[in-house]
């Protein structure tokens, strides 16, 4: 007789299945779809998530659902069986409280909204964007209504890319934090300024392209069960547990930027790939939650790719690739200017001091924008002004302000606060692996890195979303999610860098 789990997982399995489908037609939509594809693609995509919202909410599904729960009371509640019916149960409960209309309008919107976006940031002109973004927030809030009442408007926007956090939590974490970055940031920008010139000159893309190709693979990114390609915006994106895709941007004339695109990218596809091949086709596959996601991308791009020992490794190989730019470049010299510190415009290119404050104005524009404290057509002047407060910085365009994310785009507001607490997940996994890997320094100097990846597989990928972030961090590290590794960190390493 077949189990009620396995039962269970057979309705599940096809709305996993829709989830890639989905995903597919977005990764086509980013990197190969002819514009006027826009209308017809959207209309496929409001069918996808139609057709998943419709089996989420089925009586059938509920039935097995309760079932599979009768089955696996009295089992370890770690086990996976528990945790698939745990994780579906938290899914239901929050799918039937929103109609399936809403998920087809979002899914539409969300297509359409994202050519314009793309255009609008090209041509700087938040006027042809600013009514998909004025609908985009309008349909957010109305979901935020649906869970009504809420400890926090925002609080249903943020569960749906970091269960088991409380916006008031986030906030708590970020009030500790900013202080003593700012303090931080303050105490690098009384030294001298490092010269980051030699970053700045004509890169040959395709050699970009090949370099960066060259370290991935030695990270351990399986080209059998992924390929990279270009995009406005770098992102990852599953398939299938044998399908991951990442996705890179390429500036002629800055070679850090497609550098550690590249490499953060990968970070995010080595979690997906090292999910236990038992938790496909489940709600179970794929990362716990953005933040922890967010930690592997971060781990990968900084704490590993921003380090003198992986440069004492794979520098004398970039020179190979560009002995005219940098044969004459020490690795002093490179090494200080890929971790200059200076606030910035832009998010994704800011360094590793600044880089949450980004973070911290785009929460706060977002809770305003739930709240209805701030519509959607001041944003470029509400944009600036946190801009100037947070960094002392005012953008001179829209495109390097209010328009250089995509994510409001696709309706992902909740999505940003996940990005500065992989920052400090990071930092607290990494003091962890070095507790469990003591030369791992010397490994990184030598670019092995299978010792680092099988520790993360076991500790972290293996489980995909078996735990919520909070648990897994509390699990792996004994604490909590907390600001002061992360704090630690840059100041070991800004203290090398500018004599602090």
């Amino acid at each position: 007789m077949t189990s009620k789990i396995e039962q269970l997982k057979t309705y599940l399995a096809e709305i996993v299945d829709l989830g890639y489908i989905g995903s597919l037609l977005g990764w086509d939509q980013e990197t190969n779809m002819p514009p006027a594809g826009v209308k017809e693609r959207g209309e496929q995509m409001a069918t996808i998530a139609r057709l998943a919202q419709q089996r989420f909410t089925s009586e059938e599904l509920r039935r097995a659902l309760e079932e599979a729960e009768a089955e696996v009371a009295g089992m370890d509640p770690d086990s996976d069986a528990a945790r698939l019916v745990k994780v579906t149960r938290r899914e239901v409960d929050k799918r039937v409280k929103v109609p399936s209309r809403y998920y087809e309008e979002l899914s539409q919107l969300a297509v359409e909204s994202y050519a314009a976006w793309k255009q609008a940031r090209e041509q700087d002109d938040f006027e042809h964007f600013r009514p998909y973004l004025e609908r985009m927030v309008d349909l957010r809030r109305e979901f935020a209504s649906y869970f009504s009442p809420y400890e926090h408007v925002y609080d249903p926007l943020l569960n749906e890319f970091e269960p088991g956090l409380k916006t008031q939590e986030v906030q708590q974490i970020f009030n500790e934090l900013r202080p003593q970055q700012v303090a931080l940031i303050q105490e690098i920008t009384s030294r001298p300024q490092v010269d980051d010139s030699p970053l700045r000159q004509h890169f040959d893309p395709q050699k970009q392209w090949d370099f960066g190709v060259e370290v991935i693979t030695k990270f351990g990114y399986d080209w059998q069960r992924g390929r990279q390609d270009k995009a406005a915006h770098p992102f990852t994106t599953s398939f299938g547990l044998n399908d991951v895709r990442i996705t890179t941007r390429i500036m002629e004339d800055y070679v850090a930027s497609a550098l550690f695109s590249t490499m953060h990218e990968c970070g995010h596809a080595l979690y997906d790939l090292g999910c236990d091949p038992a938790l496909a086709r489940t709600p179970l596959a794929g990362g716990s939650s953005l933040a922890l996601h967010e930690s592997q991308s971060r781990l990968w791009e900084n704490l590993v790719g921003r380090s003198k020992p992986f440069w004492e490794h794979f520098y004398p190989r970039l020179q190979a690739y560009f002995p005219e730019q940098l044969g004459n470049v020490s690795l002093d010299a490179f090494y200080k200017g890929i971790n200059k510190v200076q606030p910035s415009l832009i998010r994704v290119e800011a360094d590793e001091a600044t880089y949450n404050l980004h973070v911290m104005l785009r929460l706060d524009l977002e809770i305003q924008l739930m709240g209805g404290e701030l519509e959607a057509r001041h944003l470029p002047e509400a944009w600036n002004a946190h801009m100037q407060e947070y960094l002392g910085l005012t953008p001179p365009t829209n495109a390097e302000g209010v328009l250089q994310d995509v994510h409001w785009s696709h309706g992902y507001i909740g999505y940003f606060p996940t990005y500065a607490l992989g920052n400090l997940i990071s930092a607290q996994l990494w003091e962890a692996i070095h507790k469990d890997i003591p030369d791992l320094e010397d490994q990184i100097r030598r670019g092995e890195f299978a010792q680092l990846l099988g520790w993360l597989r076991e500790k972290i990928h293996r489980h995909g979303s078996k735990f919520e972030a909070p648990e897994l961090v509390q699990r792996i590290t004994g604490q909590p999610i907390s600001p002061q590794p992360y704090i630690r960190y840059l100041r070991q390493k800004y203290a090398e860098i500018y004599g602090i």
